[in-house]
């Protein structure tokens, strides 16, 4: 009888995790496991959220002295009655369930339009990464009381009616966060300080406190002035114009959902350290996003017309978005209906809308008040164009000393303006209609188009003095201009024309053959362009779906890269209400197909396209090169055949 050995793998090899399981055994998925700022910060834009939805007007933080920390609001109560479908304590779901929350509901009569919890994960995880969480919540003349242990109930729930003459409401959450899931169990005081001083000016009229045992400290913020008083005590340098503050929200005959907007202020700096903070439904978005890149649109864009109208750009000077950027220092809070993180602990917003929501807002706005002060506006203009020409000039050092011994350029590139080559873009695209699309869609500042014709040549087995023979790889090579070179190659990349190389071709069978053929290319011939990161793949939608309005909503359009995100897109019209069959869905069968303006707004766009940077990943360049060779190689039949076998059952095929 065989001996079964410990590396074998059969049904019982996987392991279902069940409840709060997935948290404990990788904490680092779903929160920060450097310090419990984090998981408190779950608990405390709960209580955010109730003020926001216009139920709270008061949030206190106490660090206990024992380590623990309490967070405590008067807000509306957990409910804390049976759910209808779970049959167990509300109160009781929302610590214990992943993705359990009253926040998934955004349509009319929903318990929270606006708010950043989007998952339903949050206070679970703060709850599975403590040793102990207590809850109380005062609502509807009730007091209702439950603990917890590693996620685990451990004194159930009690219920008990308020004291006479105790009309409170809200809750209050205490939590001992488990030394073995953080580095450091200390919370860094500064960064939560700033965290509770920046929600008491996103809500105005609220007051947060802050409470230390240890030190007998107490802190408390209640802002009237906003986001104007905050910016200016921020700032380590006076501003050159006056504050360009605003807001903006949509009504109910707009593209945007009703409430949808953004409130800013805005500073220009000759020096010091720009300020730059934002936040979408309260929540801070540390890594910027999409709302950001709405507002670097609307700034840009104003500032352009403001000194195309006044004809005050110097000859020969190109303005970019960076330039009006550069010396600008801002606090942005932007109400997105349905937003979209990156991550669960939501550093960027990831929703492609919001570009032009804040954009909309603030171009006109701006626009409006530059022209109401003039001197002021061309003051502004003053710092971009000095921002531009210094950009230039270094542009231009650099262009010295690649040399002058440059190849003629293929006639068919449709090169960009920019001598940046960081900030530039070359895109190899599948076709001449499409690239027509992509030439007319592209942001010509900074994005080249480079056509291909037909299947490119297989080269894996292609001699480096044989390349050229090919026009494609030819025209390829002088493009970008880097030499064919080995993994082992001492390669000049000081001729780089753009910081990203993006093969863009269909998101069908034929695409995705090109992108092989192309990937071959370059792994085997240019491999030190994928070692640098200069090397991405674009992608596509492959389905369109116009929407209709739904509640709040508008009709809108969707786009889905596959039938995986398009399965997804129509079970969330579904759960939002929408009847079977009432969205039209679109496939589209080539780039070609797509005009300028959405091949721009799904693919090039670089604050709403999906770009893939290329990598080795997990394998090394001895264990890529040999799969590659089975895959490519022509004497790999028997090879290719095997890996059929073993992982055919693993690709869609496209019939």
């Amino acid at each position: 009888m065989a001996t079964k050995l410990p590396t074998d793998y059969s049904e019982g090899s996987i392991r279902v995790l069940k409840g709060l399981e997935p948290v404990k055994q990788r904490p680092g998925m779903y929160t920060r496991t450097d310090n419990p700022l984090h998981v408190i910060q779950e608990v405390l834009d709960n209580a955010a959220d109730e003020a926001l939805a216009g139920h709270g007007k008061r949030i206190k933080v106490t660090l206990h002295a024992d380590g623990s920390v309490s967070v405590e609001d008067d807000g509306r109560g957990i409910p804390f009655g049976l759910h209808p479908e779970e049959k167990a304590p509300v109160i009781e779901l929302v610590y214990t369930r992943l993705h359990a929350g009253g926040k998934f509901d955004k349509g009319k009569g929903g318990a929270y339009s606006f708010s950043g919890g989007l998952h339903g994960v949050g206070v679970s995880v703060t709850n599975a990464l403590a040793k102990r969480l207590e809850v109380n919540t005062h609502r509807e003349g009730m007091v209702a009381s439950l603990a917890f242990s590693g996620g685990d109930v451990t004194e159930k729930l009690q219920l008990r009616k308020a004291a006479e003459g105790d009309r409170r409401q809200g809750t209050t959450v205490r939590v001992w966060p488990d030394a073995r899931y953080f580095e450091s169990t200390q919370l860094p005081l500064g960064e939560l300080a700033h965290l509770l001083r920046s929600k008491a000016v996103l809500m105005p009229g609220v007051t947060v406190s802050l409470v230390n045992e240890k030190s007998r400290d107490t802190q408390s913020w209640q802002y009237k002035g906003g986001l104007r008083d905050y910016l200016m005590q921020t700032l380590t340098a006076d501003p050159v114009i006056p504050l360009f503050e605003g807001e903006g929200f949509a009504d109910s005959n707009e593209n945007f959902a009703e409430g949808e907007g953004a409130a800013w202020c805005v500073a220009f700096t000759e020096d010091g350290q720009p300020v730059r903070e934002s936040y979408v439904n309260l929540i801070p978005t540390s890594a910027g996003g999409t709302h950001e890149s709405g507002l670097r649109d609307g700034l840009f864009n104003a500032v352009k017309s403001f000194i195309e109208l006044h004809s005050l750009l110097p000859k020969g000077v190109k303005l970019l978005p960076e330039d009006v950027f550069a010396r600008a220092s801002y606090v942005l809070s932007a109400k997105v209906l349905d937003p979209q993180f990156q991550g669960q602990i939501k550093e960027r917003l990831n929703s492609r809308d919001a570009v032009r929501l804040v954009s909309s807002f603030v171009r006109p706005a701006l626009e409006l008040w530059l022209n109401q002060h003039v001197e002021y506006g061309k003051k502004l203009a003053e710092l971009a164009i000095k921002a531009a020409q210094t950009r230039q000039k270094a542009g231009q050092k650099v262009e010295k000393r690649k040399g002058s011994g440059v190849a003629v350029l293929p006639g068919k590139l449709t090169d960009c303006e920019s001598r940046d080559t960081q900030h530039n873009e070359v895109f190899l695209v599948e076709g001449d209609s499409a690239g027509g699309s992509a030439k007319m869609g592209r942001d010509k500042e900074c994005q080249a188009i480079l056509p291909l014709r037909g299947k490119v040549l297989n080269t894996w087995e292609v001699e480096r003095d044989r390349l050229f023979a090919n026009t494609e790889i030819h025209d390829i090579a002088v493009a970008i201009g880097v030499d064919p070179h080995g993994p082992n190659d001492p390669a000049d990349l000081s001729g780089l024309r753009y910081g990203k190389v993006c093969i863009l071709s269909d998101a069908d069978v034929d695409g995705s053959h090109i992108q092989v053929l192309l990937l071959t290319l370059f792994f085997r011939h240019f491999p030190k362009l994928i070692e640098a990161g200069h090397l991405y793949v674009a992608r596509p939608p492959l389905f369109r779906v116009d929407a209709p309005a739904r509640g709040k909503k508008p009709a809108s359009k969707v786009y889905a890269l596959d039938e995986g995100e398009l399965t997804a897109i129509l079970d969330k019209l579904r759960k939002e209400g929408v009847r079977e069959g009432a969205w039209t869905i679109s496939r589209f069968k080539g780039l070609g197909e797509m005009s300028a303006e959405q091949l721009w707004e799904t693919t090039l766009n670089p604050d709403t396209r999906r770009l893939l940077p290329v990598q080795l990943g997990a394998l090394d360049f001895l264990q890529t090169e040999s799969l590659i060779t089975k895959l490519m190689g022509k004497g790999e039949a028997a090879a290719r055949r095997e890996l059929m076998e073993l992982h055919g059952d693993a690709v869609e095929i496209d019939i």
